[in-house]
């Protein structure tokens, strides 16, 4: 199947459902932003320190696979120029329908976070990439792309979940149980019992794929970027694993400025 094409329609059903990385941001929380104090989350409850970002009034940036009238129209509210990248176009639609709401100005593009062709290298200063990398079979694509965009000296910001996360049945827990039952790397679409699968393609369930922190660290730093920092969080779907440690990382990463040595 194709899991990408399912993966965009999924999406664009879970914004009829009024999931929750789907519902746009309130009045209030605009007015947090043009305050200086945005919500801004690149995982579930810890928000961004500002320090990952500064200032971005009058910056180009990019909130890549982050569309849902949340991240972007929060930017858009600081002052940064803003382009929202997604594979979904309902969920694009939730940022227009913010912006329009709140007398924001940002653009909207549909796409796959593998392939930025439509931008010319070195066209942003800043790229926003919440938790959604899992969508996709391969990440690597999307490191090296994030580094073509970036202007030398901008920051990637992204998050995304720790692989322990998927050793474990979570169809079928039995009280405070964990029970190891997928090798990793792991994917929805060869794991899961088919009947599962079956059900989950037609409940418009998106489906997962892990990715090691080899892959996810190890591979922004292949694609050219410096690590800067980074910090763990916790999810909000009640995850037994949650309970022993955190299971969601934030990372910060800046394209280095022309000449500096390596």
């Amino acid at each position: 199947m194709d899991v990408t094409q399912h993966n965009r329609t999924a999406w664009d059903e879970k914004v009829r459902r009024h999931d929750r990385w789907t519902v746009g941001v309130s009045s209030a929380q605009i007015a947090q932003a043009r305050a200086g104090r945005p919500p801004l989350v690149l995982t579930a409850k810890k928000i961004v320190p500002a320090s990952w970002y500064r200032n971005v009034r009058g910056k180009q940036v990019l909130c890549l696979a982050g569309g849902g009238g949340q991240q972007g129209p929060l930017l858009a509210a600081m002052g940064a120029v803003v382009t929202v990248f997604d594979g979904s176009d309902l969920q694009l639609q939730q940022d227009r329908q913010v912006a329009a709401r709140e007398g924001l100005s940002l653009a909207t593009v549909q796409g796959d976070m593998r392939d930025l062709s439509v931008f010319a290298g070195a066209s942003f200063d800043l790229i926003f990439h919440p938790v959604s990398n899992c969508f996709v079979d391969d990440i690597q694509p999307v490191w090296r792309e994030c580094y073509r965009v970036l202007r030398p000296g901008g920051a990637l910001l992204s998050g995304f979940a720790n692989p322990l996360v998927y050793l474990f049945d979570t169809l079928t827990p039995q009280a405070d149980e964990l029970k190891v039952t997928y090798p990793l790397p792991y994917a929805d679409i060869r794991h899961l019992p088919a009947d599962v699968l079956e059900k989950w393609v037609q409940d418009a369930q998106p489906l997962e794929y892990s990715h090691s922190l080899e892959e996810q660290i190890a591979g922004q730093l292949r694609a050219g970027f410096l690590l800067t920092d980074l910090y763990e969080d916790i999810s909000d779907d009640q995850r037994q694993l949650d309970r022993y440690t955190p299971t969601l990382i934030a990372t910060r990463a800046v394209k280095p400025p022309v000449g500096l040595p390596l």
